[in-house]
């Protein structure tokens, strides 16, 4: 699977009661695939993936993959505590016909002593879901709790992992992760424009469309003609090499993570900005530098007061003020106070949603 260009992480709206606000989900879904993102993310930290039940877990997965864009690649936050509980949300999604499994490693797992013992748990957990994982996957850390590199390195060589996801984004971090994995060498089914082919693509390509076409023996003998559809052409692919691709997550370090070497980036403005967001990307493939890097600053201080100033419950107030629904936060986080609203509002002026 080809991950390449803007990954946006898809929020969870809430009713005011706490409920899933499943509706507005669809809503998001349906305008991002609208958007030049190359795909979505359910279930991340900033979907409050930890404040859902398995239940509404599955809720989330199944209506976001019901009505986004074949054509978006869709990817799925699976990580539990144990093996047992990855895997069973991995088949969640699978079930949902995803396409990638982000399996990251528990807060307790990540913040255990760092020692050998440490270290080999770390690997069994990652080994035993890739093992048994339906879908392709890709590993990581948490917010300032990054994966020991050695980690990843001894993880690049399994059929199954296809990167890595870099929460925070550093760029010197990224490039010490490529430099660690730079012998992987694989081979990803694209599109003849090199876009990722996903697997609801290919399952609408193998149905046949309904239509009024009718059999053309029909015609000529005595029983009833009957209408049949014509086969559909088969999708035209080729494929593209591809190494070990890391997803670097945060928007203030977008074009640095870029240009160390991230293949796709997941920042948490893309959810209340995709377009100004996206903009970055597509001047850096480009080679404008210079546009890029300009796109980036005026992203940059956006960041600063809605991403790293009031995290998850400033980006869904964002969403509020460019279109989408953001909603209000599940508690016990609270809701925005009215000068932190008109900051918001201030901020977001000038960036495109």
């Amino acid at each position: 699977m080809l991950l390449d260009g803007l990954v946006i992480p898809l929020t969870t709206p809430f009713y005011p009661d706490g409920r899933l606000y499943l509706r507005k989900l669809e809503h998001n879904v349906r305008r991002y695939s609208l958007t030049p993102a190359a795909g979505m993310m359910a279930l991340s930290s900033l979907g409050e993936a930890a404040m859902l039940s398995d239940e509404e877990s599955g809720e989330v997965l199944r209506t976001a993959a019901e009505v986004c864009a074949p054509e978006k690649v869709l990817l799925a936050g699976v990580g539990r505590d144990s093996v047992a509980e990855t895997l069973r949300m991995a088949e969640r999604a699978a079930e949902a016909r995803y396409d990638v499994a982000v399996v990251q490693a528990s807060f307790e797992l990540l913040a255990a002593r760092r020692d050998a013992r440490w270290m080999t748990e770390l690997l069994t957990y990652f080994r035993m879901v890739a093992d048994r994982s339906p879908l392709p996957v890709l590993i990581g850390g948490r917010s300032g709790q990054a994966l020991p590199v050695e980690v990843v390195g001894e993880m690049q060589g399994h059929p199954q992992v296809l990167g890595a996801l870099e929460v925070d984004g550093a760029a010197g971090r990224i490039a010490e992760v490529r430099a660690a994995t730079g012998g992987v060498r694989r081979e990803a089914t694209v599109t003849t424009v090199f876009a990722a082919v996903t697997g609801r693509m290919l399952r609408g390509n193998d149905e046949p469309k309904g239509g009024g076409y009718i059999a053309a023996d029909a015609l000529s003998g005595a029983g009833t003609a009957v209408a049949t559809a014509p086969p559909r052409p088969a999708m035209k692919t080729r494929t593209k090499g591809v190494g070990f691709q890391v997803v670097a997550g945060r928007s203030s370090s977008m074009l640095a993570a870029l240009e160390a070497g991230a293949a796709a980036v997941m920042p948490a403005l893309g959810a209340c900005a995709p377009q100004s967001t996206y903009e970055v990307v597509a001047a850096w493939k480009d080679g404008d530098v210079g546009l890029a890097r300009e796109k980036q600053e005026r992203l940059t201080r956006a960041a600063e007061g809605i991403e790293e100033g009031l995290g998850v419950t400033g980006v869904k107030f964002g969403c509020d003020v460019n279109g989408y629904f953001g909603g209000i936060p599940r508690l016990p986080r609270l809701a925005l106070r009215g000068a932190e609203r008109r900051e918001i509002e201030g901020i977001l002026r000038p960036l495109r949603g």
